[in-house]
């Protein structure tokens, strides 16, 4: 039976998407109407290509934020700036032309632009802020909607400007610990590559002009070395290929599902995302309920935003469950991915009527753990790497210079 993708109105005004299933497109409009949904978009999807859809989805979505790239600070920026400027009772029209004329992003400065011409033709500033997907996340345009039919978009923009603002504070903390090591392991590999293509070949001439007898160390590292000056070309090509193919794989359902399923598996990086998760769920979660979004849609919006496949499949489910009648903690807890700290935070939130409080209490407690552990990570990454290196490097020079020892050995034996 064909399905339908669907963007439509409930009665309170409210956004809703989702799919459907039906005989044709009349009878899956006729659904709807019969559910008390007004259809503002019914589209019928192709399901022939499971593999195809997402991954073209997921590529275009790559391709728009790279094409419109702009800095979070940036949108944390602007998003401070027009909650004030609502707050001091300016239009939006007036407020996005003066951020405009302000913005020294010209990417960003071409957004705003737009958006204050979306707004001059009628267009809701949610509407406006979805035509730049690679701007503006799902969260962001949601959480902004959530706020135009509440009537208080001003404190909306005001939580959504504190939400972004932890999240640049533990992106740049999280950043700020891997740089070091990237540099380390970027900086060992050219090493390593000078070494094996320029320095060994000049030991080996010289070896060869002494008449040297190498140990099988030496002889096994100029062999190494001989066989990466021929073939690097194929190196270069094969790490391409290899970067580019694991890339496109991870644009699919199951390729991004078996690498988030990895990176959740790596010691101490591992703990990190899986916190970090948590941390971003809990947040967003308790943001929407704040913001009056159904419990429903704030769970849809949330698979979307929370960046690792694990958690969307786990929050898909615990949907699922809270659409049969399930509690939200007991959902959630049945997906076995949350712990059972956030799962009591979010039952006592249902007893009290105070879910969204405690779910931000919830997300408070596991930035505190992601910030601890990039602290720890940072303290112990630096001397362990430079063990590394230096254990690397005496290794080649002990190897490198061996035969010389042993030719030194046996001069003074010969004197």
């Amino acid at each position: 039976m064909p399905e339908f993708s669907f963007i439509a109105r409930t009665e309170d005004g409210k956004r809703k998407e989702g799919s459907i299933t039906a005989s044709n497109i009349n009878e899956a409009s006729n659904n709807l109407s019969a559910q008390n949904l007004t259809v503002v978009k019914l589209t019928e999807r192709d399901t022939s290509f499971d593999f195809a859809g997402p991954f073209l989805d997921r590529l275009s979505l790559k391709l728009e934020k790279l094409k419109t790239r702009v800095p979070l600070k940036t949108i944390v920026f602007f998003t401070r700036q027009l909650s004030t400027m609502f707050a001091a009772g300016l239009t939006i029209e007036k407020s996005f032309y003066f951020l405009a004329q302000e913005e020294k992003n010209k990417k960003f400065k071409k957004v705003l632009e737009d958006i204050e011409l979306n707004i001059k033709r009628g267009l809701q500033l949610s509407d406006c802020l979805e035509k730049h997907p690679g701007v503006f996340s799902n969260l962001y345009i949601s959480l902004v909607r959530a706020g135009e039919i509440s009537g208080q978009l001003s404190e909306t923009l005001d939580e959504l400007a504190r939400y972004l603002e932890s999240v640049e504070d533990t992106q740049r903390k999280v950043k700020s610990a891997m740089y070091y090591p990237i540099f380390i392991i970027a900086f060992l590999i050219v090493m390593l590559f000078v070494t094996f293509t320029f320095i060994i070949p000049e030991f080996s001439k010289v070896y060869e002009q002494i008449n040297a007898e190498l140990p099988f160390y030496t002889t096994a590292m100029i062999d190494l070395s001989v066989w990466i000056r021929s073939n690097l070309l194929l190196i270069f090509l094969s790490t391409f290929s290899s970067v580019l193919f694991l890339w496109t794989l991870s644009l699919t359902d199951r390729g991004s599902l078996i690498k988030d399923k990895l990176l959740l598996k790596i010691p101490i990086f591992g703990k990190i995302i899986d916190q970090g998760a948590l941390s971003k769920f809990s947040k967003t979660f308790g943001i929407l309920i704040g913001a009056g979004v159904s419990v429903l849609d704030a769970m849809n919006l949330i698979s979307k935003v929370v960046d690792n496949r694990v958690f969307e499949i786990a929050v898909n489910k615990a949907s699922k469950q809270i659409e049969n009648g399930v509690n939200i903690s007991q959902a959630l807890k049945n997906t076995e991915q949350f712990p059972p700290i956030m799962i009591q935070l979010l039952k006592t939130g249902e007893e009290t009527g105070e879910i969204d409080n405690l779910a931000l209490k919830a997300s408070d407690f596991y930035t505190k753990q992601v910030n601890s552990i990039v602290d720890r990570l940072t303290s112990l990454i630096e001397p362990l790497l430079i063990v590394a290196v230096g254990a690397v490097i005496g290794i080649i020079v002990i190897v490198t210079y061996l035969p010389i020892f042993s030719f030194g050995t046996e001069m003074m034996q010969n004197t």
